[in-house]
């Protein structure tokens, strides 16, 4: 008797657990904003540790199963469109004379925030860089193209069961459909390492292996946005890399802080919602003060 009424006061539970959790990501990621967060940056780039700013731009838009871009008018075809949660990740750093803008878009399902889409571009006195790959349940595709002979080409991977790919781990660490892990849990997934590390390793795109751990506690961190509770992740990548995220505990889970190389260290400087594309006339500068980017 104990375990037949268990068991429905338990699906019964988590059901009203999943429908508070949509409903929270509902409510606060289709407002009509995105979120934006200013950190201070130091990359690893040459040998020798380089100090810049990085952007994180999230927000939600309709998207193109079928083309693989931002739809203008979703009305038209509605059963091509898929509703995303986009990341922008803007990074610029300085190295010696010449300076670097890098920034990778992810494109991830809502309903259960796999990736559809990553694309990176690269500017710098040397020249362009820049590649994209189309994320389907068995395949990886796409090309990426460089100043650099030798390095253009196409992406043909297989999708493995239950694949990361890093760059999508911004979004998934943040826990908006649910915990991706819980406290202490570890897991080993196939692993693609982020398309910003592939460029300046010089290293084509190919599945390894990482651990996931989250620590068993939250981790209270100060950054120079204020002092924050936080989920920590520590990933151990088969390429030899590790890093951490540490990610605000409080909803909506912002990251706080992050070290996976070759970014040595992002904190937080300060965050806001806001429809900035509607702020892109003279004056909306003052703006970048909201994300501790303004002087």
């Amino acid at each position: 008797m104990k375990r037949t009424v268990a068991t429905p006061l338990a699906t019964l539970a988590l059901t009203f657990a999943s429908l508070a959790a949509a409903e929270d990501f509902s409510k606060h990621w289709h407002d009509g904003k995105a979120e934006l967060s200013g950190y201070a940056l130091e990359v690893s780039r040459y040998g020798q540790t380089r100090k810049g700013t990085a952007v994180m731009i999230y927000v939600t838009e309709p998207f193109s199963d079928a083309k693989r871009v931002k739809v203008d008018d979703h009305t038209r075809n509605p059963a091509d469109v898929v509703d995303v949660l986009k990341l922008n990740l803007v990074r610029d750093f300085q190295t010696g004379i010449y300076d670097y803008n890098t920034l990778v878009s992810v494109f991830s399902r809502t309903s259960d925030l796999a990736p559809l889409k990553v694309s990176f571009s690269s500017a710098e006195w040397c020249g362009h860089v820049y590649s994209e790959m189309r994320f389907d349940r068995r395949r990886v595709s796409g090309t990426y193209h460089s100043y650099f002979e030798g390095e253009s080409g196409q992406i043909a991977l297989d999708a493995p069961k239950g694949g990361v790919s890093e760059d999508n781990l911004f979004i998934l660490v943040r826990g908006l459909r649910g915990e991706f892990l819980a406290p202490g849990a570890s897991r080993t997934v196939p692993y693609l390492p982020g398309v910003f590390y592939s460029r300046l390793s010089h290293q084509p795109p190919r599945w390894t292996q990482a651990t996931i751990t989250r620590a068993a506690e939250a981790q209270t961190v100060a950054v120079p946005a204020g002092t924050f509770a936080t989920m920590l992740y520590d990933v151990r990548g088969g390429d030899g890399r590790t890093g951490q995220f540490w990610v605000e505990e409080a909803w909506p889970h912002r990251i706080v802080k992050w070290s996976l190389p070759p970014d040595l260290s992002g904190e937080l400087l300060g965050t806001k919602r806001l429809a900035y594309w509607k702020l892109n006339g003279e004056g909306g500068e003052r703006h970048l003060a909201e994300i501790g980017l303004g002087k």
